[in-house]
């Protein structure tokens, strides 16, 4: 097992250029930290219940630390994870809890500094692995993995999540990740237990969901979807399977929402023969590379995704935090920031423009069990 860490930290060490790798301190930068900042990351810790808020500059990746806010609600950590979603309109955050009344807090979100003010806690009606706004930012959807289930609450004027749900959906095994098309028309969501993808038409008005059709698109039996990510186009959604590590590609329709199936890829190394553990999957904001996490390898997969299919094509894999069950791209496709749920660090790597590879840029300490990060450009 040490063999192992000591092979995966040393390449990350090495990175793909041979560059060292800096020391993981992140410094408080009079340079930033005195001037407001043009981009923020937000990083959660569901361990130590809180969220490092990090100014990022846009043409380094260089982040420094401008606040590190406590999540309340329960005594007890978040269990493995704590989900977090940020309105369209970058005003508020949310970050929900997944143990005792399963509380999600809502944040306002400071546009000139970045930074978080707490406003209040809502309890959710389950453990929720997975939570994001609609396009209005007026209800907040979820996924509850233990709970089986979907839910839908409004959101009010004050960003204040109710407790009343516009709709619970139960009989969902195991669901895990649940998304909005750019239209505010269609989700979509997944049942790991029940090896589906379901697609759903979204009405705005009443905050209710109603199926696409059979509602369902069966994945391979045992593979276990996971998460999903929506190319920027609109035109596909891409999956990532955590049981057996695939990345299927569906090709949307637009008018009716309806998948289409175009491609299944293997994700895991060639030499890697155990039962995978994949998480996290992201497409860059420019729609030409997609990346895709696996935990027991604590590697990630890279993808070119061919313009006009949508299909996707090996571009390699690199070695990352040990456990990195989140990452996220920043929104100019330069920077991919992956944590690791078990080294309570994360890893800022360049993007290469041209290859899509990954080159490492700089470690960084974090909380406790870091899993969830979002990006926001204030300006």
């Amino acid at each position: 097992m040490a063999t192992r860490r000591l092979t995966r930290r040393g390449m990350l060490i090495l990175g793909l250029g041979g560059a060292m790798l800096p020391c993981p301190v992140i410094g408080m930068g009079k340079a930033m930290a005195e001037n407001a900042p043009d981009t923020v990351v937000y990083v959660s810790n569901a361990a130590s219940k809180e969220i490092y808020v990090l100014a990022m500059n846009r043409e380094s990746g260089e982040l420094t630390v401008i606040d590190k806010v406590p999540v309340p609600g329960t005594d007890k950590p978040s269990p493995s994870s704590m989900p977090m979603a940020v309105t369209p309109d970058r005003r508020f955050l949310y970050a929900a809890l997944r143990s005792d009344t399963f509380p999600v807090s809502t944040f306002a979100l400071d546009r000139a500094s970045g930074r978080l003010t707490h406003l209040g806690t809502t309890p959710l009606a389950d453990s929720m692995a997975y939570i994001v706004t609609d396009r209005s930012g007026r209800y907040l959807l979820s996924a509850s993995y233990p709970g089986n289930k979907l839910t839908i609450n409004p959101i009010s004027d004050n960003g204040l999540v109710q407790e009343k749900t516009t709709q619970l959906i139960p009989d969902r095994p195991k669901a895990h990740c649940i998304l909005v098309d750019a239209a505010n028309k269609h989700v979509y969501a997944t049942s790991l237990g029940a090896d589906t993808v379901m697609e759903w038409k979204f009405d705005p008005t009443t905050g209710t969901l109603s199926s696409i059709g059979p509602g369902v698109i069966p994945a391979k039996p045992g593979a276990g979807p996971r998460h999903l990510a929506l190319h920027p186009s609109g035109r596909y959604l891409y999956l990532i399977t955590e049981t057996t590590d695939t990345i299927g590609a569906y090709a949307i329709d637009p008018p009716t929402g309806t998948l289409t199936e175009l491609q299944f890829v293997n994700a895991l190394p060639s030499d890697f023969k155990e039962q995978p553990a994949a998480a996290d999957l992201h497409v860059t904001p420019d729609g030409r590379f997609l990346y895709g996490s696996e935990r027991k390898t604590s590697t990630l997969a890279g993808y070119r995704i061919d313009p006009d299919k949508g299909t996707l094509s090996l571009i390699g894999h690199f070695p990352t935090e040990k456990t990195p069950r989140g990452f996220a791209i920043d929104p100019r496709s330069r920077f991919l920031l992956s944590v690791g749920l078990d080294s309570n660090a994360m890893t800022v790597y360049r993007i290469d423009p041209q290859s899509g590879a990954l080159a490492v840029a700089k470690q960084h300490p974090m909380g406790q069990q870091p899993n969830w990060i979002e990006i926001v450009d204030l300006r």
